[in-house]
């Protein structure tokens, strides 16, 4: 299967993917992501999304991340 490019929103739960790099965001939340792990090139895995699907959970670096789907739908992935 060929690695496809997406966009965080049209990821479910048990996806892999890695980041790829950012569309266009605030300079403030694109480094709040920075600090939380989402560097490019870093593999995640989507583990749940809450009952009304907002926020998600990923694990990466071996923990758990929850993050609001909105505030991450400039983030752009690799399916793997």
């Amino acid at each position: 299967m060929d690695n496809q490019r997406a966009l965080f929103a049209q990821l479910r739960p048990g996806d892999r993917a890695r980041v790829d790099g950012f569309g266009p965001m605030p300079e403030y939340y694109r480094n709040r992501l920075l600090s939380m792990g989402l560097t490019p090139g870093t593999e995640f895995t989507v583990v749940r999304d809450a009952p009304l699907g907002d926020p998600v959970q990923i694990m990466l670096r071996g923990f758990r991340l929850s993050v609001r789907r909105a505030e991450a739908a400039a983030l752009r992935v690799e399916r793997l």
